[in-house]
C-alpha cells in the first residue's frame, strides 16, 4: 500500500512522455493515487497527452481537453469533476509559456507587452485560478503544488519574462498557503533543475545550463524527472502535513552555491 492510496487529484501540464507532469503522474500512481488529467484543445494534443499516460501504465485515462487561458473552460474542467468524483485531494500545475523568441540571452529588456502579460497570465495567474476553483472540492483538506526554476529568484540568461512569471508563481503560492490553510489546504512549489523537456529546450542556451549545473552543483550531476515526481509525490501526501507556502529545491543543491 502506497502512501497516496485512496488519494484522488488533477494534474495539468503532460505535454508528453518527457514532461515533468509525467514523472509526477508515475510517482503518485506508483503510490496509489488516481490521477486526473487535461490536456490542451485539439486532436494532436490529445494524442500526445494520451500516449504519454498510456505509457505510464493508464489503458484509459481520465482526460478533458482545457485552455487554461480561459475562465469558462476552467469552470467547465473543475465542474465535471465535481459531479462524477465529488472531492479531489490534490492539484499539480505544471503549465507555462512564453514566447520562445523572447526566451535568448540579451532579449529581455524590449520584451513586448503581449508576451510579457500572457507569461505571467498563464504561467503565474493559472496557478490561482486553478485554485480558487480546486480549494470547493478539496472537503477534506487537500494538497497543491506547482513546478518553479531558480530563475523565479536569479537572473539566469535567457529565462526572461519566464523568470518574472515564476518569480509571481512563488509569490502566489505564498498569498495561497495563507488564505487556503484554514481550509486544511496545502499550497507549495517543486523548484526543479534543469530537466530536458520539450519547454525547457526554448530556452536559449540550455545546453550550457545543464553543463554549468554539472561543474557547480554539490552533487556534481544533474537531476532526473523521476527525482522531481517523487518529491511532488512527497509534498501532496500527508508525509508533509507540516509542510506550506514553502519552495522545495529538487536541483542537486544548485541553488545553495553562491558561485
Amino acid at each position: 500500500m502506497g502512501f497516496m492510496n485512496g488519494k484522488r487529484g488533477l494534474i495539468v501540464g503532460i505535454a508528453n512522455e518527457h514532461s515533468i507532469a509525467t514523472a509526477i503522474a508515475q510517482s503518485l500512481l506508483r503510490e496509489g493515487a488516481q490521477c486526473l488529467f487535461t490536456h490542451l484543445p485539439g486532436e494532436k494534443n490529445e494524442r500526445r497527452t494520451r500516449k504519454a499516460i498510456e505509457s505510464i501504465g493508464i489503458a484509459d485515462p481520465w482526460l478533458a481537453a482545457m485552455d487554461a487561458g480561459s475562465d469558462q473552460e476552467l469552470d467547465a474542467v473543475f465542474a465535471k469533476i465535481g459531479a462524477e468524483f465529488g472531492s479531489i485531494d490534490f492539484l499539480v500545475h505544471c503549465i507555462a509559456y512564453a514566447d520562445k523568441d523572447w526566451l535568448k540571452p540579451e532579449k529581455f529588456a524590449g520584451t513586448p507587452r503581449a508576451v510579457f502579460n500572457t507569461a505571467l497570465d498563464l504561467s503565474a495567474y493559472t496557478y490561482i485560478a486553478m485554485a480558487n476553483r480546486a480549494a470547493p472540492l478539496m472537503t477534506n483538506g487537500g494538497s497543491m503544488i506547482a513546478l518553479s526554476y531558480l530563475g523565479a529568484e536569479r537572473a539566469v540568461p535567457g529565462y526572461n519574462a519566464m523568470g518574472v512569471a515564476k518569480a509571481a508563481l512563488e509569490a502566489s503560492t505564498r498569498y495561497l498557503a495563507m488564505e487556503l490553510g484554514a481550509k486544511n489546504i496545502r499550497v507549495n512549489a517543486v523548484s526543479a533543475g534543469p530537466v530536458r523537456t520539450m519547454s525547457a529546450m526554448a530556452v536559449g542556451g540550455f545546453s550550457e545550463i545543464l553543463d554549468w549545473v554539472v561543474k557547480k552543483a554539490p552533487l556534481k550531476r544533474n537531476i532526473t524527472a523521476t527525482e522531481v515526481g517523487d518529491a511532488s509525490a512527497f509534498l501532496l501526501s500527508s508525509l508533509s502535513s507540516g509542510i506550506t507556502g514553502q519552495v522545495v529545491y529538487v536541483d542537486s543543491g544548485y541553488s545553495i552555491m553562491g558561485l
